[in-house]
């Protein structure tokens, strides 16, 4: 299971933290990824993680204001640390795991977002 919080209403330049609460998952067998979802736009992947190869993958839009991290001697989170927010980072924020195996993505429920100007 994925579960993302710490969404909320932030004014631009400021920052936010969203956490993941992750079940169910060994991080050895998954990428880990931060996906957002604006109203009348595509899902955009805003980063990507990997243990097993120790790789990390920013948007260009996101990148150097963004940070991914993980609670890895546990498991069973993820963060998202945005800073220098932006009202274009408005979006609903869901975790996902990537199977590393099959390629089968798997996300939960979200946490939203609203920068204002």
């Amino acid at each position: 299971q994925l579960q993302a919080s710490g969404g909320g209403l932030v004014q631009a330049g400021g920052s936010l933290r969203l956490s993941c609460a992750v079940s169910g998952i060994t991080f050895d067998d998954y990428a880990m990824s931060w996906i957002r979802q604006a109203p009348g736009k595509e899902r955009e992947v805003v980063s990507c993680t990997s243990k097993s190869d120790g790789t990390a993958y920013y948007a260009e839009s996101v990148r150097g204001r963004f940070t991914m991290s993980s609670d890895s001697s546990s498991e069973n989170a993820v963060f998202l640390q945005m800073n220098s927010l932006k009202p274009e980072d408005t979006a609903a924020y869901y975790c996902g795991a990537h199977d590393l195996k099959n390629g089968n993505l798997y996300w939960g429920q979200g946490t939203q977002l609203t920068v204002s100007s």
